[in-house]
């Protein structure tokens, strides 16, 4: 069920967060299973983040960022105030998240809650926000999906009504890049997970065995692809896309992608028209999936008071549908070749870890093992520099440096990348 407070404002406790601040690094360990490892561009400071307002745009590959984050404030010795889903909320965990910064955003509409506590953080001589400007987990450790321009735009929003009063001040957008390596050998967990996938999808062992490869990374590959394949199977016949024998047989020289994209396609076609709401297919799909869950959220209360006609007919319905929209948002990032160009196990756990939430349909997998969070701080832009191109373009203004950010996230991402790769062996 949804939370049903339709605002959660944050509720910054300072000698809390100075508390947990300090236990930080044993709590990364003990929850996460995670090490810190933070560096920084050459030249940039870290000083920069304790003696000036910020903005700080993070990457978010996993549901652990927002800790990883809270770690990195520990080490910055500052609170952070940070944006976060507002499902997240009504519950402990939400209660948290107020006590140490947090407060919500529902994601697909317009929130005039969140972007007026936004803005009023945005001015504050001592603010330093967290936001995840992907607009949800990409579930991918090494691809930045795009930038939504919301941060940049109400940042700019708020110096430049400050520069009118006269009160101009420098405001720095920090870009920071995430990526988290595993510390141990993974083999024998990519076996064990592709193994209970097999099962569960009645895959047998000789055609779990079959395709090309050589050596153990080629084994494991070729497994992946059966399992991926069982999967785009299965949802086809879910969502009505099930073929003849012969069309079948057509089907396997048809890119992945294509298969990927249909499916998606279809599920979101398939809820808009459930929910009576306009088919929006040039829209995103991310887009479309807060738009219809915030829809679904809205008939299921209805149902629940009977006080407006029952478009969703009860838990059940509400329950599958959400699901639904889940493994759009599971697979949103995902491209066949995203473990070929680069098999390493980071990015076979990311894909097995998508497939066993749709399979078992659990929102969160446990940790698949110990891992190292590789925090790289980028070079801060100061707002301040282009308030007069803001003023002539706005939107001009707010895409370009939202591309620039985008960009540079996913080049120091690389960087990391390029650092942290093993051997194919592992």
């Amino acid at each position: 069920m949804p939370p049903n407070q339709s605002f959660y404002p944050p509720k910054l406790t300072p000698n809390f967060v100075k508390l947990l601040q300090s236990v930080s690094p044993w709590l990364l360990r003990q929850r996460a299973g995670l090490e810190l490892v933070i560096s920084t561009e050459p030249k940039v400071q870290l000083s920069t983040l304790q003696n000036s307002p910020c903005l700080l745009l993070c990457n978010h590959p996993t549901f652990n960022d927002p800790l990883v984050m809270f770690g990195f404030s520990g080490r910055v010795g500052r609170p952070f105030y940070y944006m976060a889903a507002h499902e997240r909320f009504g519950r402990l965990e939400g209660w948290l998240l107020q006590r140490i910064g947090g407060y919500s955003i529902r994601r697909g509409q317009a929130d005039r809650d969140s972007v007026a506590q936004t803005l009023k953080l945005l001015a504050q001589p001592d603010c330093r926000l967290v936001i995840f400007p992907e607009g949800g987990c990409s579930f991918q450790n090494d691809t930045v999906m795009p930038f939504r321009p919301g941060a940049v735009q109400m940042a700019l929003q708020a110096i430049a009504k400050q520069a009118k009063k006269g009160e101009a001040r420098d405001f720095w957008v920090v870009p920071i890049s995430l990526k988290y390596r595993y510390s141990g050998s993974m083999q024998p967990i990519i076996q064990r997970s592709l193994q209970r996938l097999e099962q569960r999808l009645g895959i047998s062992e000789l055609g779990a065995s079959g395709g090309s490869g050589s050596g153990a990374s080629g084994d494991l590959y070729s497994r992946l692809r059966v399992v991926s394949a069982a999967v785009m199977r299965r949802f086809e016949q879910e969502y009505g896309l099930a073929l003849t024998a012969d069309a079948k047989l057509e089907l396997e020289d048809i890119d992945w992608n294509q298969r990927i994209a249909a499916i998606k396609a279809e599920i979101l076609a398939q809820c808009e028209q459930r929910l009576s709401l306009t088919p929006a297919p040039h829209e995103p799909n991310r887009e479309r999936v807060y738009r219809i869950q915030q829809a679904l959220e809205r008939r299921y209360d209805l149902n629940e008071d009977g006080s407006n006609q029952i478009l969703v007919n009860g838990a059940d319905e509400w329950e599958l549908m959400r699901q639904s929209l889940a493994r759009v948002l599971n697979f949103d990032a995902l491209y066949v070749g995203y473990v070929a160009e680069h098999p390493t196990p980071e990015r076979f756990l990311d894909t097995l870890t998508r497939l066993e939430r749709s399979v078992f349909n659990i929102d969160q997998p446990p940790p698949k093992g110990q891992q190292q969070a590789f925090l790289r701080v980028g070079r801060p832009l100061n707002l301040q520099d282009y308030l007069p191109d803001y003023e002539r373009d706005r939107q001009g203004t707010v895409r370009q440096l939202t591309q620039q950010l985008q960009q540079t996230v996913q080049t120091n991402l690389n960087l990391l990348s390029q650092a942290t790769a093993r051997d194919i062996s592992w």
